[in-house]
């Protein structure tokens, strides 16, 4: 873990290191939500555990650090159960968290041009300073441009192919990013309180896990709540 330093990187400094980990650890998460089964319950395993011996390795940071430890680990065994969940429904299953996916990636994507592009106002300082207005709502574009190429190719009915339809998909795009910037915050916010830049190294340009799956961890219960009022077998952006 590095210590908190307060230095601005230049503003392209990670981007090669960003795009070399997302073109391997990518089409690693794509394959897994494709074939299921053991490969992903795997991945998913595994991610659980590299996420609770991070966040546990942050607490023992500070004082009465068990309670703090065990809700994140409750916390993180949710998220992960709730993908599990989501991919097992045998009709949308991979449709749904494929979606989920790609909506988070889309919304990461659009918050780094816009906010490293334009800049401006700052969105929290004091618990993130890199972050931007700007940021915030490339990822909210980001996230809905998403949400609407999906549905407008993944089998969305003849019925619902309508101006209507395609705002409902990126309604969820645009909440998608919302959560996900909120689980980034809350992230943010807490490396601040253990006083840590990131939570680990495993992830050239991105730090540790919990710094790469933050918003998946507060986009997947959401979505898993979702998925159940719907009912099985629906997709989550209709």
């Amino acid at each position: 873990m590095r210590v908190l330093d307060r230095q601005r990187p230049p503003r392209w400094g990670d981007l090669r290191l960003r795009l070399v980990s997302a073109a391997v650890l990518a089409p690693l998460a794509l394959a897994a939500i494709w074939w299921g089964g053991a490969l992903f319950d795997g991945l998913m395993a595994g991610a659980a555990v590299g996420l609770a011996i991070e966040w546990v390795g942050l607490c023992r940071t500070c004082p009465a650090w068990r309670l703090r430890a065990a809700a994140g680990v409750g916390w993180i065994v949710l998220a992960m159960g709730s993908a599990l969940w989501l991919r097992a429904d045998p009709l949308v299953g991979r449709a749904n968290l494929g979606f989920l996916v790609v909506a988070v990636w889309g919304s990461d994507v659009g918050a780094y041009l816009a906010g490293r592009l334009i800049g401006g106002p700052k969105l929290a300082p004091a618990i993130s300073p890199g972050k931007t207005w700007s940021g915030a709502a490339g990822g909210l574009v980001g996230a809905a441009a998403i949400g609407i190429v999906i549905a407008a190719t993944h089998g969305m009915r003849h019925a619902d192919m309508h101006a209507m339809g395609l705002a409902r998909a990126a309604a969820v795009g645009a909440a998608i990013s919302m959560l996900g910037q909120a689980g980034d915050l809350a992230e943010s916010w807490a490396k601040r309180c253990f006083g840590v830049k990131d939570s680990g190294r495993l992830i050239p340009g991105h730090g540790g896990l919990l710094d790469r799956l933050d918003a998946a961890l507060a986009v997947l219960p959401a979505a898993a709540l979702l998925a159940y009022h719907l009912g099985p077998g629906l997709v989550l952006w209709q």
